[in-house]
């Protein structure tokens, strides 16, 4: 049931009447985890092979064509081989075999769940060949706890500049004198689709939203009739009371259409200074929708292949992305850690490492941070209030980068945020704008920065980004009344570095610094100790009108080594023992403005190589006695049990 509070109509000057979404408070601790156990479906493993080919770090993070996308097609079809011999040896669950993200799926004939699917994790556990396993089971979008436009008082206040009312506001108007976006930028919402139809929201040739791609491979969550194709439209993931009762969405609570995906292509890119709708924060870059989700959420084998083929990667089936994008926002959440998840971090490694930015929601349940918001390499953005105090539901730690506007509910349409939506229940019906809240809509204002930002200077890499975005960042305010943020469940609070990251994000001050030169050093990957690298930083850029005048190399961490030649280009040093090293080069340009980026090299010793899909060998003799000893376990435990 809607909140009285959470309902507002716009004017009739619009297109058509928006309708608000209530409030969806943060489930209290006893019920989540009632969720996560009837959740507990999974329709196939995920499985990290020891020295998986396609994980590979020649192949991994390039954006390959012609004879490279060969040889990861090649390395993919042995992964795939190895997974259908491993499948047989270990007695797991008959399926197809394929790939999710950087790893392998294994897609059962049928879902599992309790203790079949215990069984299934286990005996992969055991298997020699395997680094690490989890189920591929439905990733929920972030709960949303919950122009005419840009006009305030009830417009887009997150967009203007901030004053004593709006502490919050993004500055864009200031940005817009730099930079109103380039066409030349492709920004990724990897979400549930979007709505075509929507007069903000124009397909290329009428405008900059791009056909994408539609890779939900399941047909119960698809709600389109079919599985991966080159329609990303959403076709709505509400969810009837009838479907609530049903196997396959167990967990899922009766809820309408989210028009999520739509919510944010409209943040990001929504058709701009044209007399109608709302603003977006890039009036001119490309907006590229790829479809992972659809009723309840996304199977995490199709988000993880989302992210690769929005990055312009391989994905077996799937015809290459002549549109990869350099920004990709990713506005989901997660039950689990990334430590717990390699699958997940090595996806955004290969996204990062091929120049696309990831930029993910804190999350909305007001604690700690949970995959993807907890990895490395991704730009994590918390929510605040138009006041600046942290939103009472936005997740915090140490992983966010900034903070950025995600509405509120204490000022009702003042406080929410304004983008385009769908007036639909369950399927799409007219065109709407809508107000919502969420961290899924913070990560949006932050992703539309960074495209911004590669309009002036399409070389910032996805570190750069970040660490200039956190530079030009305001800082924190304290609000009398509130505590500091921290302890979980405190609701609004006052946001510290530890918790919120290092402010306010600040769209013309991080436009600003987006005009320093960029560093481009080659990736270094891994060699055998005593090698001898080089430290290439040749490619490296200023921006038209400027040159680099310096260059300086240093190590920033691992054994010290010498570094030769180190204030040129390309300096050399000797990676001299097993370990992991890294170095930073600075570059200045001729009106003092400095840029800096570093690299990473690994010294390690030839890995063995793999078993035979652990068919033999004192290592698949281990694996066979540990699979009996647990067998045996079992059959004891279910003895023990027996009624007397």
């Amino acid at each position: 049931m809607q909140s009285p509070r959470s309902r507002r109509w716009l004017p009739a000057s619009f297109l058509c009447a928006a309708a608000l979404v209530g409030v969806l408070a943060p489930l209290p601790a006893a019920v989540q985890a009632q969720v996560l156990v009837a959740k507990g479906e999974a329709t196939g493993l995920i499985i990290g092979l020891k020295n998986s080919p396609t994980a590979d770090e020649t192949l991994m993070g390039a954006r390959v064509a012609g004879r490279e996308r060969a040889q990861w097609e090649n390395a993919a079809r042995q992964g795939r081989e190895r997974l259908t011999r491993l499948m047989k040896n270990a007695g797991l669950p008959q399926g197809t075999v394929g790939e999710a993200g950087n790893d392998q799926l294994l897609r059962f004939d049928r879902p599992l769940r309790g203790e079949a699917l215990a069984n299934a994790v286990r005996r992969a556990r055991l298997h020699p060949d395997v680094a690490w396993v989890e189920p591929d089971v439905l990733v929920p979008r972030l709960a949303v706890p919950d122009d005419p436009g840009f006009a305030l008082p009830t417009g887009q206040w997150h967009l203007q500049a901030p004053d004593v009312g709006n502490l919050a506001g993004l500055n864009l108007p200031s940005a817009w004198d730099d930079t109103k976006g380039s066409a030349s930028v492709v920004v990724a919402v990897v979400d549930s689709g979007i709505r075509f139809d929507h007069p903000d929201l124009p397909v290329l040739g009428a405008g900059r939203m791009l056909l994408g791609r539609d890779l939900v491979s399941e047909l119960s969550i698809s709600n389109d009739g079919d599985g991966r194709d080159a329609d990303p439209s959403d076709p709505g993931d509400g969810v009837s009371a009838f479907d609530a009762t049903q196997p396959e969405f167990a967990g899922c609570n009766a809820a309408n259409s989210s028009w999520h995906g739509t919510f944010i292509a409209g943040q990001i890119g929504a058709a701009t200074n044209n007399a109608s709708g709302v603003s977006g924060l890039n009036w001119n870059s490309k907006i590229l929708p790829v479809r992972v989700s659809g009723k309840c959420g996304a199977r995490l084998s199709d988000l993880l292949d989302g992210l690769r083929w929005a990055a312009g990667l391989p994905v077996s089936g799937q015809p290459t992305n002549t549109n990869p994008a350099k920004v990709i926002n990713l506005s989901f959440g997660g039950d689990r850690t990334c430590a717990e998840s390699p699958g997940y971090q090595s996806t955004i490694d290969a996204v990062t490492y091929a120049g696309s930015l990831v930029v993910v929601a804190a999350g909305n349940q007001d604690r700690g941070l949970t995959r993807p918001a907890d990895c490395r390499r991704v730009m994590t953005v918390a929510s605040v209030r138009r006041d600046g105090a942290k939103a009472d539901y936005s997740n915090f730690g140490s992983n966010v980068a900034l903070a950025a506007p995600g509405g509120s509910a204490e000022g009702g349409a003042s406080t929410y945020l304004l983008s385009t939506s769908n007036a639909g229940t369950m399927g799409p019906a007219a065109p709407a704008y809508e107000y919502k809240q969420g961290t899924s809509f913070a990560a949006p204002q932050a992703a539309g920065v960074a495209s911004l930002m590669l309009s002036i200077n399409p070389f910032l890499s996805p570190r750069q980004l970040i660490e200039r975005m956190k530079v030009g960042a305001r800082a924190h305010v304290a609000l009398g009344g509130l505590p500091a943020c921290g302890t979980p469940g405190a609701g609004p609070c006052n946001c510290t570095t530890a918790t919120c990251g290092t402010g306010m994000l600040d769209a013309h001050t991080s436009v600003q610094l987006a005009t320093g030169p960029a560093v481009v050093i080659k990736p270094l990957g891994t060699v055998e100790p005593g090698t001898v690298i080089t430290l290439d930083g040749s490619q490296s850029v200023a921006i038209p009108g400027r040159s680099i005048v310096s260059y300086q190399w240093v190590q920033v961490s691992g054994p010290p080594v010498a570094v030769t030649a180190d204030q040129t280009p390309s300096a050399k040093a000797t990676l001299v023992t097993e370990a992991t090293y890294e170095f930073s080069l600075t570059i200045v340009d001729n009106l003092g403005r400095r840029g800096e980026d570093r690299v990473v090299g690994i010294a390690a010793m030839p890995a063995p190589p793999a078993g035979g899909g652990g068919g033999g060998g004192s290592t698949g003799q281990l694996w066979g006695l540990s699979l009996w000893a647990w067998v045996l376990a079992v059959a004891l435990s279910q003895r023990r049990r027996r009624p007397r």
